[in-house]
């Protein structure tokens, strides 16, 4: 049986009051929304957007599905987990102020808003998956102690994965500074000494005493790292640092990491994909980066894979061409697809409903 996608249309975002309603629209003709059921505890999963950054899913859209999930007699609360890379989302309280500066906090989105730190151990998990590339995902707990999860996704390039929707947003973005860094890399984070002020901070978080200060400068044994990523976190000049390895392997473990945090969702998981604002890269980097596409529509589903598909299909159909396999020539984004796929988290084949 196809999966059902369903689609609203959006002319121009920068209309925030016509977005609002196609919006409330498409989440009451869908009824994507009657999954969840009264008492529940909600994660509404979204990207806050890096400093400099426009991109994201704007707060009023984020307030109006939060509403839809409290209208259900459930509780909700809005989040993210920290980032591997330099920026203000590398620790909770600086990603908690970004937050709010972008307009997320609990008086404009109607919600708590939790950026779990996963320095802290009971803040994490380790989810098993036993897959090619993953066997233990490492997320931040939050997502796997809810009742259900919601995630309102902004559809857009990526420059590793050529596009990214929800399947990212979730295998990616629900995952700790730790299962970042092994989906990215496998590998230790690299000193750059040129960076290193010797100040020993490093030193002190590192869990397996993997990295000394020689000569006021830190020294890291890969033979020891656990690449749980602690260090990069606390160093004040970024002087440790990922060289991140592209290729399929990194939509591979996205993949099983999205289905990680799944598998125990079914049938209380929904996504939104944002088609909006269309950039050629991810809402990490820190400036706005150029539009690929016209504004086309928001998708709603209970299936990550075909709510993709269907987000990629009609934005590429509108545009006469692939524009995301333009942008990226190296990354065929329906790799993670056809993968995802294959180990069960959704559908290539979908019903897309017009509203």
């Amino acid at each position: 049986m196809k999966s059902k996608v369903y689609f609203i249309g959006v002319k121009d975002a920068r209309d925030v009051k016509d977005t609002a309603a196609q919006l409330d629209r498409l989440i009451a003709k869908s009824r994507v929304l009657d999954c969840i059921r009264k008492g529940w505890n909600v994660a509404v999963k979204t990207h806050f957007g890096e400093a400099g950054n426009t991109g994201f899913v704007k707060p009023p859209y984020v307030r109006a599905i939060c509403d839809g999930i409290k209208g259900k007699g459930a509780a909700a609360f809005l989040s993210d987990a920290n980032t591997l890379y330099r920026g203000r989302r590398l620790n909770s309280a600086d990603h908690l102020a970004l937050a709010a500066e972008h307009g997320f906090t609990k008086e404009t989105v109607g919600v708590d808003i939790v950026i779990p730190d996963d320095t802290k151990k009971e803040n994490t998990i380790a989810l098993p998956i036993n897959q090619k590339n993953i066997t233990f995902a490492k997320v931040a707990r939050v997502y796997a102690d809810a009742d259900a999860l919601v995630t309102v996704t902004h559809f857009k390039g990526h420059i590793l994965t050529g596009f990214g929707g929800s399947v990212k947003n979730v295998g990616m973005g629900c995952a700790t500074r730790e299962g970042k860094l092994a989906q990215h890399c496998d590998a230790a984070p690299t000193v750059y000494p040129d960076k290193c002020i010797g100040c020993g901070a490093c030193v002190k978080i590192c869990p397996v005493d993997a990295i000394r200060v020689v000569n006021k400068k830190s020294v890291l044994s890969v033979d020891k790292c656990i690449g749980c990523a602690s260090c990069m976190a606390v160093c004040p000049t970024m002087a440790l640092f990922i060289d991140f390895n592209a290729g399929d392997k990194v939509q591979e473990k996205m993949a099983e990491y999205a289905l990680a945090v799944l598998k125990a969702k079914k049938g209380k998981a929904v996504f939104f994909n944002f088609a909006v604002d269309i950039n050629k890269e991810c809402d990490c980097w820190g400036q706005d980066n150029p539009r690929i596409a016209p504004d086309v529509g928001i998708f709603a589903s209970d299936d990550p894979v075909s709510v993709d598909k269907a987000g990629y299909d009609v934005v590429n159909a509108a545009n006469g061409r692939d524009i995301f396999r333009e942008a990226h020539p190296d990354y065929d984004g329906v790799n993670h697809l056809r993968y995802a796929r294959e180990i069960g988290l959704g559908s290539l084949d979908y019903e897309l409903i017009r509203l």
